[in-house]
């Protein structure tokens, strides 16, 4: 019985320290942040203490709920869009050489340009409502994905392809049997970045033109130097990002167990 107790609380352990010890290094770096601040007297204008934080959020805490919403469709809807059109976008390019010499260069181009500087283009075209945002969002995220996709339906070992050609399977089999099973890893490798650039992407568009979301409440507490409402936005902001990259991986780990495995490995 004792062996058997001792291995179960080894396997607990080793289960539960991907989570304890990220989360008692981030109460660590709180705590720190505020003794530092009281110890050092430092204004809350210029860095606010996470008590001060936590006060200004919970009395603003309808408002930030109402922005943080407004930031999560955002972040959503450029995340979905860039899914629908990166994957097909991936499969064409792998299709041909000629599509990818044709296609890859278009790729680079819209990925070279700082979204900061084509945000405010996009607002002239789209408007300032949630359409331009979302293409921000869009531009930001789809790059990733299609890159690592690619890279998985390229990366089928050669000769399960011969396997397949040689039991006469069409192109449209081996896309769908071999190609694309073999790529989940990599897909969802591109999924997880997507994710966390659909984040900044949404506050890229809401720094240029928004009425809403945490990126337009950065900027207007910071504006009238209520940095405590702006800190707290902030760490709403990365607390989302978190969850939702949280979010790929559970529904990597519980749809697609075997892939989640070989990408630890």
């Amino acid at each position: 019985m004792q062996p058997d107790a001792a291995r179960r609380a080894r396997k607990l352990r080793q289960a539960l320290r991907p989570v304890v010890v990220p989360t008692l290094a981030v109460i660590a770096l709180f705590v720190v942040w505020e003794l530092g601040v009281r110890a050092f007297g430092i204004p809350e204008y210029i860095l606010p203490a996470p008590t001060q934080i936590y006060a200004a959020t919970m009395e603003a805490w309808e408002v930030m709920l109402r922005h943080t919403g407004s930031t999560l469709t955002t972040i959503l809807l450029g995340f979905v869009i860039s899914i629908i059109i990166s994957l097909p976008l991936a499969v064409l390019v792998t299709s041909s050489p000629n599509v990818a010499h044709a296609v890859y260069p278009i790729l680079v181009l819209i990925q070279s340009i700082p979204k900061v500087a084509l945000a405010p283009i996009l607002v002239l075209a789209l408007g300032a409502g949630e359409a331009s945002r979302v293409t921000v969002t869009f531009l930001v995220a789809f790059f990733p994905l299609v890159i690592s996709t690619a890279t998985g339906l390229l990366a089928a070992p050669p000769e399960l392809i011969e396997l397949s050609r040689s039991l006469r399977a069409s192109r449209f089999q081996q896309l769908f049997l071999v190609r694309l099973p073999y790529s989940v890893p990599f897909v969802f490798s591109g999924l997880k970045l997507a994710m966390t650039f659909s984040v900044v992407g949404a506050v890229v568009g809401e720094f240029v033109a928004a009425d809403q979301g945490l990126g337009y409440q950065i900027m207007s507490a910071t504006a009238f130097f209520r940095t405590s409402l702006a800190f707290g936005a902030l760490l709403i902001l990365s607390f989302l990002g978190i969850v939702l990259f949280q979010a790929v991986v559970v529904v990597e780990r519980v749809f697609f167990p075997w892939a989640a495995q070989e990408e630890r490995a």
